[in-house]
């Protein structure tokens, strides 16, 4: 029979060993999320091989070295011996497009001498050498609005009074500003949200050329820009992008110094809205919000009714009614991947990681596979009948896998194994949503990529401002990537526009507007 003693003791030993089952638990979640953070420090953003130097450190200042061949080669070459497919992408330097200046090297004339006997030389050829690339600099120059004045002789000479007609005059870009011509704002445009160049570093490069423009005085033209004559342009593409049926939304942080009830610390967000692959017209939009609340896509995307491709973000799962949410996979696959990257190799092989991601590998793989379908007017309602037959299995295979593995773990959800295989479960009424249409995607590459020039602009000029300037700067990234994503060059797009739009009565006839757009007819060449 057990004293009081002894069964004080067994219930100390049994105690003891759930302290110790629940430290080794949190040992094991700690040691998983120091790998996880490892990994994102310092290990592999991508899944392609990167080169390492001598002592195993990622070559991180060698760029030139890792990307360049052997001294003075262009482009390694091959013979090749038999007859094949030119590979796509895969073609000789085309300058067809650019002005050709020859530069003729000629013989002096006093060397002008036949070698053998002495007589006068005489031009019989000549042969291209090679062909170069040349650059010019940016070149400034003033240039200035000279009107003319017209009067009448008949007038001058039989009346009292002479008419004075005057020459038309284009409006200017900025009432007052004097220099603001609509080629610099849009060369300063380009050079900041399209390459990436901040206001301060400008400054610095026009004052190498002798040209005093502040940042200030620069920032100053940007905001005014974007409010007079960029934002009808704005509303006008988002008016065409919620007349759509697939978008795609993602969102990102800004900091924003100078915004009411806030520190200049907190974050603020930039939304991006893009359309899909539906419709012949890309549209890419920015949307500047103060903060990330549920309520910024469904401000935005009022009228708007079909499929949306997100992340898990919840604000995308309580849309009105009329909008269906598409999950991303390459979310899923991330979580698996960023989980077996953490992982020593002997340990990878047959690893719920591995399984994990092998399950989200075969379903991209099959869509590569369903881009080689004919693609014609049929192609969508093909791959829509191919998802049925293939991927679907597929997909509850794995979402019946992700049940069993979570269910027997349900005691670690807290570990990095344990958030992936929930997200999975979390998302997959909005994963499984890619099946009810051949014109949806896998993933929300399309809008991670469009939000991409904004996330490398922001490592260079950091922090906006003031909402003014953050707002502004969402109308020039959004009029500049549609731009990209139609195909026109952005500098001389935003220059076709600042030249054009003081001269329309936008206000009064909002139709003047259309002409601007990236994909209307008369701005093909530009």
């Amino acid at each position: 029979m057990d004293t009081p003693k002894n069964k004080t003791t067994e219930e100390a030993n049994i105690h003891l060993q759930q302290q110790i089952s629940e430290l080794l638990l949190q040992v094991k979640l700690l040691t998983d999320e120091n790998l996880l953070l490892r990994q994102r420090l310092f290990g592999r953003s991508s899944e392609k091989k990167i080169e390492t130097a001598a002592d195993g450190q990622i070559s991180l200042f060698n760029e030139a070295e890792l990307e360049s061949t052997s001294a003075g080669q262009e482009t390694e070459t091959e013979k090749i011996t038999y007859t094949r497919s030119k590979a796509k992408g895969k073609h000789a330097l085309d300058f067809s497009g650019l002005p050709t200046e020859q530069i003729v090297h000629e013989l002096p004339k006093g060397e002008r001498v036949c070698p053998d006997c002495g007589g006068v030389l005489h031009m019989c050829g000549h042969d291209v050498l090679r062909r170069e690339l040349t650059v010019v600099p940016a070149q400034y120059k003033v240039t200035e609005h000279v009107q003319t004045i017209y009067s009448c002789r008949h007038c001058e000479a039989t009346a009292t009074q002479t008419p004075m007609v005057k020459a038309r005059v284009p409006a200017p870009l900025i009432k007052g500003s004097g220099i603001a011509s609509p080629s610099l704002v849009a060369h300063i445009v380009h050079q900041k949200y399209t390459l990436a160049l901040p206001l301060y570093r400008q400054e610095q490069e026009f004052q190498r050329n002798h040209i005093e423009i502040s940042r200030q005085t620069m920032a100053n033209w940007l905001i005014y820009t974007a409010k007079h004559w960029i934002a009808p342009i704005y509303a006008a593409m988002k008016a065409a992008l919620v007349s759509g049926s697939i978008l795609h939304a993602d969102e990102t942080p800004v900091q924003v110094l100078r915004e009411d009830g806030k520190p200049a610390e907190s974050k603020s967000y930039m939304w991006l809205y893009r359309t899909g692959c539906d419709t012949g017209r890309a549209i890419v939009l920015y949307d500047y919000q103060p903060n990330r609340k549920h309520e910024h896509p469904k401000t935005f995307l009022k009228g708007f009714s079909g499929y949306l491709h997100s992340d898990g973000y919840d604000a995308y799962h309580n849309l009105p009614a009329g909008i269906t949410t598409v999950g991303c996979w390459e979310h899923v696959r991330r979580k698996f991947a960023e989980l077996l990257k953490s992982l020593p190799d002997y340990n990878k092989p047959g690893s719920l990681a591995m399984r994990g991601k092998e399950f989200c590998d075969q379903l991209f793989m099959l869509e590569r596979e369903y881009e080689k379908l004919p693609q014609d007017d049929s192609f969508f309602a093909a791959r829509f009948d191919a998802r049925q037959k293939h991927s679907k299995a597929i997909a509850k295979s794995f979402f019946d896998w992700v049940g069993s593995v979570y269910g027997s773990i349900r005691a670690t959800p807290q570990s990095a194994m344990g958030r992936a295989l929930a997200y999975a479960l979390g998302e997959r009424k909005y994963l499984e949503n890619v099946f009810l249409d051949g014109q949806l995607e896998l993933s929300n590459n399309r809008a991670e990529r469009s939000i991409r020039p904004f996330a490398i602009g922001r490592k260079n000029w950091l922090f906006s401002n003031t909402p003014q300037g953050a707002s502004a700067s969402a109308m020039f990234y959004s009029i500049i990537e549609t731009a990209k994503e139609n195909g026109l060059k952005p500098f001389e797009y935003l220059k076709y526009v600042l030249e054009t739009a003081p001269d329309l009565d936008m206000a009064r006839n909002p139709d003047a507007v259309v002409r601007l757009l990236p994909w209307h007819a008369p701005m093909a060449g530009v």
